[in-house]
């Protein structure tokens, strides 16, 4: 029943498609206005995402490494139901530590009293019948119902919004899985370096209106002709047309890819970029300051960039093991 509920939620969390039709992207948010809601879920540099206290990642990944197949798709499923429900990761990690400390990530029909489910949930204390807080998907909900109830919660430690919301007699005890929680967000929720702050965690996690929107502001200039320091609106070099694509969605990028890479925004892995993302090329991969290309990716091994004297706008196929291609992607507006 749990793995059903799983895919369900796996599911419905597919929020962004871009569907390519005569050289236009139509660009498909989940939910009400999802990509604004990105944008207001802003995270600081507070450890928003992942461990309040840096460090301690090789405890983390070991003890994630040590859960069973029945404990992580319980953390999976509140990842999932979190992305649904559009939840900061914060808030999944604050549920992933919650229930790790009540009931080692199990829905037991058993506890202290008459408490049952992943967050060990009192049917006397009006959390639910006892069919309904052993029912995972129930629980999960509930307990993210009385997180977002919870006054500044995003600005508190995780362990002690998890206190929070479970009201236990041993207040102190949710910190000791802040590291595992990390990893599970970071691996099964895929937040790059949730440990971190400032390579992409930011608040801009796409999909997102803004990538959308300087996606479609770049793929209706396909054709208009490079010309060097160009920025519009009828001739382009590659920065020119990533600044004004930006431009239009309300995000600032310095003008010059070199800056754009330093400046722009917050790295990540660029195998994990996602529509929106900026790539980079450079004569020397270890030196940004070579840097001398920058393109919009568009999902699906593609990118649209102004390329060189010559050339128009175009969409290109992404090679991947091309010499020069960053190892980091932007992510503009974090």
């Amino acid at each position: 029943m749990l793995r059903a509920w799983l895919l369900i939620g796996a599911l419905v969390t597919v929020l962004f498609t871009v569907v390519w039709t005569s050289g236009t992207v139509n660009t498909v948010l989940g939910g009400a206005e999802q990509g604004q809601q990105a944008q207001l879920m802003g995270f600081g540099c507070n450890a928003a995402v992942g461990p309040w206290q840096g460090g301690n990642e090789e405890r983390g990944s070991a003890d994630a490494s040590r859960l069973n197949q029945e404990q992580r798709e319980i953390a999976a499923l509140i990842i999932s139901i979190g992305k649904q429900r559009e939840i900061p990761p914060l808030g999944w990690q604050v549920a992933i530590q919650a229930g790790m400390t009540e009931s080692g990530l199990r829905n037991l029909n058993y506890g202290d009293r008459d408490s049952l489910g992943i967050f060990q949930m009192r049917p006397s204390m009006n959390w639910g019948s006892p069919s309904e807080v052993t029912d995972p998907v129930y629980a999960i909900n509930k307990f993210y119902d009385v997180l977002q109830k919870v006054p500044n919660w995003q600005e508190r430690r995780p362990g002690d919004v998890s206190q929070a919301v479970e009201r236990s007699a041993f207040p102190d005890r949710y910190h000791r899985w802040e590291p595992m929680a990390a990893s599970l967000i970071s691996g099964l929720g895929q937040i790059t370096d949730p440990t971190g702050c400032g390579r992409g965690v930011g608040n801009l996690l796409p999909p997102s209106q803004a990538a959308g929107t300087a996606i479609q502001y770049a793929l209706a200039e396909l054709g208009e002709e490079y010309v060097w320091g160009a920025t519009g609106p009828d001739t382009y070099d590659c920065s020119g047309l990533v600044l004004r694509a930006f431009e239009s969605a309300g995000i600032t990028v310095p003008r010059v890819s070199q800056d754009q890479y330093a400046k722009g925004g917050a790295f990540l892995p660029v195998r994990d970029a996602q529509p929106g993302d900026l790539l980079f090329w450079a004569t020397d991969r270890s030196d940004p300051n070579t840097v001398h290309h920058v393109a919009i990716y568009l999902g699906d091994g593609k990118y649209v960039h102004a390329p060189q004297t010559g050339d128009v706008v175009k969409i290109s196929n992404l090679n991947w093991d091309d010499s020069e291609l960053m190892p980091q992607a932007v992510r503009p507006g974090v």
